[in-house]
């Protein structure tokens, strides 16, 4: 494999390791406050649902369409998150099974709208997404200029920024202590005045916000419309990703940027001689076997969050 062929390949597998850091990260957030949130990839799709068809109506008006679309995936990731906040929360429902019906609901919702708004089965594509950009000067550095700076998705550095906002949050502040703390051991952390109930809502709607965040990133940088295929399985790698990384945001983006080169993978494989006889197929399943692969060998040596889960009772000690 030649230095030129990985130059070209780094900013495709920045493009798509950026949404599985943000997802992953939203999936750290809910895990950390003792929400397991399995529906990242219903969320995903809500996000990005919503991230095309803002920026579908608003590019006729605005060149900052695509990201009102982004600023839409968050907010929507929000309240698609509160379904499941309610439920698991609230009302004390399964984590799991709460979680898996929002995912089942995001499909069937997503196509039910983009019917009533453009009277299809997915949204009008836009005529353009996110624009890559160039860091003036940096991208003259050898190697790594061309790598990290040089026609690149600004959500990319998005991600990067995240990732260290999260990690600061989590482990810096008093918040993050908290949060940490329901999830866990809960009862302590309510015997110690802090509001369990409170932190978990947080950690999920951050969680929401962040994967929303990720599915309107993927529409707008690989694709032109949203479709009920565009996540394909994203969602699921980010949890992949979440248990690689071992909950740490440091461990979440080496793993999210793992997968990205996994997937690129397939467009650059007929070019490297001892790939290139191997069947393509193969190749656009590398992710899942890869995500399969890391959640049996990564699984069992990594430990997360005590109460992840777990119903909280505020009379068990």
């Amino acid at each position: 494999m030649s230095l030129g062929m990985v130059l070209q390949m780094f900013p495709i597998a920045l493009m798509f390791g950026a949404p599985i850091v943000m997802a992953a990260l939203g999936g750290l957030f809910s895990e950390r406050s003792g929400v397991s949130n399995i529906a990242l990839e219903g969320i995903m799709m809500v996000g990005a649902f919503a991230g095309a068809s803002v920026t579908v109506v608003l590019e006729p008006l605005t060149p900052m369409a695509p990201w009102f679309g982004l600023l839409t995936g968050i907010v929507s990731g929000m309240l698609f998150s509160m379904i499941h906040a309610f439920t698991s929360i609230h009302l004390k429902a399964d984590q799991v099974i709460s979680a898996t019906a929002l995912n089942i609901l995001a499909g069937g919702l997503t196509v039910y709208l983009c019917q009533i708004l453009f009277t299809q089965q997915r949204t009008r594509a836009f005529s353009y997404g996110l624009r890559k950009i160039t860091v003036p000067g940096l991208e003259k550095i050898p190697i790594i200029g061309p790598m990290l700076f040089y026609e690149m998705y600004p959500t990319f550095y998005v991600a990067i920024v995240l990732v260290v906002l999260t990690w600061f949050v989590v482990f810096k502040t008093p918040f993050g202590l908290r949060l940490r703390s329901c999830g866990e051991h809960p009862q302590a952390a309510a015997s110690m005045g802090i509001n369990v109930y409170a932190m978990r809502y947080a950690g999920v709607v951050l969680s929401g916000a962040l994967a929303g965040l990720a599915g309107a990133t993927m529409v707008l940088t690989q694709d032109i419309q949203y479709t009920l295929t565009s996540i394909h399985g994203t969602g699921f790698i980010a949890m992949a990703s979440l248990v690689f990384g071992k909950w740490n945001p440091w461990g979440v983006l080496g793993a999210g940027m793992f997968f990205g080169f996994s997937q690129v993978l397939s467009f650059y494989a007929k070019d490297i001689p001892f790939l290139s006889s191997l069947p393509q197929e193969m190749f656009y399943a590398l992710p899942y076997v890869l995500t399969i692969v890391a959640l049996v060998v990564f699984a069992g040596k990594s430990v997360g969050p005590k109460a992840a889960g777990e119903i909280y009772d505020q009379g068990k000690r």
